[in-house]
């Protein structure tokens, strides 16, 4: 493998209880309705998925959703930027370290496979400067689907590095069910860490590659990550 496509949320950070109340603040403002967002699995969607759900759930009609999409992500990211603390965030286990590792090491180029809008992506990450990590992703700007966006990364990856990468090339790295999911639909193989709200016994049922606690010891499942 050459290419590491890593999510976020669960996987690199947690960002604790902040994010929720910030996009349900947005929906209300834009839509009148925050549709059921405390009873919402947020966990592998992509952001537009997760507007699409809530909203078409609460009878807003999908063209409606579809026309104040925009100006949800704006609202969104700009309550995101000035109301996402950092103190209330959580830098997940092992994640500085491995990026560290990783990014020393030419033969690998690493990237971004998330649903957040990229802007909301770089916000999170900025809080604790990885961005420097990732040059490149496929965001939740560019598909409604997860399972669309590995194709996105890999066209990406190969303007930003000049090479092309294979499916057998690449790994996702992921802490959900839905992250494993978009990888075996494109033939990547995929390293699930327990870190984020699904426990490790339904990522190995998914269909994992490799399983870990957390990034600190996926060296020992993977020695690639050594």
């Amino acid at each position: 493998m050459r290419l590491i496509l890593f999510d976020i949320d669960g996987t690199l950070l947690d960002c604790g209880r902040q994010v929720r109340p910030l996009f349900a603040a947005a929906l209300e403002e834009v839509f009148g309705t925050t549709g059921d967002v405390h009873g919402y699995d947020f966990a592998g969607k992509t952001d537009p998925r997760i507007v699409f759900d809530l909203m078409t759930g609460s009878g807003v009609p999908r063209e409606v959703v579809s026309e104040g999409l925009p100006r949800l992500r704006q609202r969104y990211l700009e309550r995101l930027e000035s109301g996402l603390r950092r103190e209330e965030m959580r830098l997940l286990p092992g994640v500085a370290d491995l990026l560290e590792r990783l990014s020393g090491r030419p033969e690998l180029d690493l990237g971004l496979l998330t649903g957040n809008w990229e802007m909301g992506a770089r916000i999170k990450l900025g809080r604790f400067e990885l961005n420097r990590f990732f040059p490149f992703g496929a965001f939740g700007d560019d598909a409604v689907e997860r399972s669309e966006l590995p194709p996105v990364a890999l066209r990406r990856a190969a303007a930003a590095s000049g090479r092309e990468f294979t499916a057998a090339e690449t790994l996702i790295v992921g802490d959900s069910v839905l992250d494993v999911a978009c990888a075996r639909a494109h033939g990547v193989r995929a390293l699930a860490v327990a870190t984020g709200r699904t426990a490790a016994t339904d990522l190995q049922a998914a269909g994992a590659d490799w399983v870990v606690t957390d990034l600190g010891i996926a060296h020992q499942a993977l020695p690639l990550l050594a």
